[in-house]
């Protein structure tokens, strides 16, 4: 007798396409939810063959939310693989292009992909999205909000050359500097992303931690992962999101390890299921035991919860602030409750704008000297720390560099095993029955929303095309009601 279940599809407000698939018993009560992603995965294969420099700007696009992320852990692992170090110019624009695009997509997810949940004071599926987070925050608010996120883009586009996919980042460097006109847009876009950030955070605080909102789910223990965490962290031990050694920590807190980005080889292995193409990491040391958490098993989380976890602390004031009272709410760290990723996003949103007032400021970064000459060509990482988490690189170039292998770890499928068990536990818990309403499918689908995954760099789909809907079919497996 083939099973009955409840399909959700598409998943919505993420990037990419994938669907929830929830299975009944045969009272029609939930035993079990997968998240499917039916997309094939196939730059490391078209990579091959490749110059070495053609990288950066091909594996960008794997993404359109996330490239800049893909181009400088691209960038990252040809310095290495070349044994080239950018001059101190050039990693000063790095910086500072790469904390625009991290202030920029955590807008992005703050307003538009997981704020819609909490912000809107709709309720009503048609107004739960940035359109009935403008109707919400009112029109000066909303105005600011694009303004912002728009001026954040140019910022990019001032360093990188394009809004979405730059064109800057080479071996040993930069391909191009700025002059003091452009510097003065970047320290003014910086101004204004500031004073954004803080007028956001009080906004956050007046509407998202509320009772009926964020609030009672950051104190239900159902939502909680008892799981291992990884980011990166400077040579002080905080938050980095361009640079540094790899840190791991385990569910009590205690640190597991803590390496250089080309040590990694051999510290995470890929567990494979049938009906998905995303892989499942998990740390070797402790192996893979199935969709479970805790100390025996191997199962680890990436992103903003993750990075804050692992550091001892946030690099800017305003952010270390907000930090303090994150964990002062929850006694302490590690903090496993998966809400909470929204929380430790907001924390980053106020380090990245502060930074970018930093970096505009160096007095290098109009410097003449944008590059450094590669050297011989042989294997090299480049790890670095994406909006959704640690991303990693990994490239073998023959002796005329050109690709011989590649390998990509990204954030979404590093949480992938625990994204499935969060899907899971809300299912099992939102749903009481077989015809649930769209508010109860909505409150399955924002089990995945703090993760913020991008479906299109944990895979990558050559034949495209979804089939929007929410079937539910009965034990013989017919088709007894869709919603749309």
């Amino acid at each position: 007798m083939s099973r009955k279940t409840i399909s959700i599809d598409p998943i919505t407000r993420l990037e990419g396409h994938g669907r929830i698939e929830i299975y009944l018993d045969e009272d029609g009560s939930p035993e079990d939810a997968v998240l499917q992603v039916p997309e094939l995965r196939g730059f490391e294969e078209f990579c091959r063959g490749r110059r070495a420099e053609d990288m950066p700007r091909i594996t960008e696009r794997i993404c359109g939310v996330c490239p800049e992320a893909h181009h400088f852990a691209s960038t990252k692992a040809l310095d290495n693989a070349l044994s080239v170090s950018p001059p101190p110019t050039a990693r000063g624009l790095r910086k500072l292009l790469y904390n625009s695009y991290i202030f920029a997509d955590h807008l992005l997810h703050l307003f538009y992909l997981g704020g819609p949940d909490f912000l809107s004071d709709d309720r009503d599926k048609k107004s739960r999205n940035i359109v009935g987070v403008l109707n919400s925050l009112g029109d000066e608010v909303g105005k600011e909000l694009l303004r912002t996120r728009r001026l954040a883009h140019e910022a990019i586009e001032i360093i990188g050359g394009h809004q979405v996919h730059p064109v800057t980042g080479i071996p040993g460097g930069m391909s191009t500097g700025i002059n003091e006109e452009k510097r003065d847009q970047l320290k003014e876009i910086a101004d204004n992303a500031l004073g954004f950030a803080r007028d956001a955070l009080g906004l956050f605080h007046e509407k998202w931690f509320d009772e009926d909102r964020l609030g009672y789910l950051l104190r239900d223990s159902d939502f909680s992962l008892n799981t291992y965490y990884m980011g990166l962290v400077d040579g002080d031990g905080l938050v980095s999101y361009y640079g540094g050694r790899v840190r791991v920590v385990g569910p009590d807190g205690e640190r597991l390890f803590e390496v250089d980005e080309e040590d990694l080889d051999g510290l995470v292995k890929e567990h494979v299921e049938p009906w998905t193409y995303v892989k499942f990491p998990y740390l070797q040391d402790v192996g893979w035991k199935g969709f479970t958490t805790g100390e025996d098993s191997g199962v680890f989380r990436v992103g903003p919860l993750a990075r804050l976890n692992v550091a001892d602390g946030m690099k800017t004031d305003l952010a270390q602030e907000e930090y303090e009272r994150f964990s002062e709410y929850f006694d302490g760290r590690p903090v496993h409750h998966t809400y909470a990723y929204h929380w430790a996003r907001l924390i980053e949103f106020l380090q990245a704008a502060e930074r970018m007032v930093a970096l505009s400021r160096r007095e290098d970064l109009t410097g003449k000297e944008v590059r450094n000459e590669p050297g011989e060509p042989g294997s090299g990482v480049g790890v670095i720390e994406a909006a959704r988490g640690t991303l990693i690189h990994s490239y073998e170039l023959d002796e005329n560099a050109v690709v011989r292998g590649a390998n990509m770890i990204v954030p979404t499928t590093s949480n992938s095993a625990a994204l499935s068990i969060s899907i899971r536990d809300s299912a099992l818990r939102a749903i009481e029955r077989d015809d649930p309403d769209e508010g109860v499918l909505n409150e399955v689908e924002m089990g995945f929303r703090p993760y913020d995954p991008c479906l299109a760099c944990s895979t990558h789909s050559i034949a495209g095309g979804v089939d929007p809907g929410v079937r539910i079919y009965d034990s013989d497996g017919k088709l007894v009601k869709e919603l749309n």
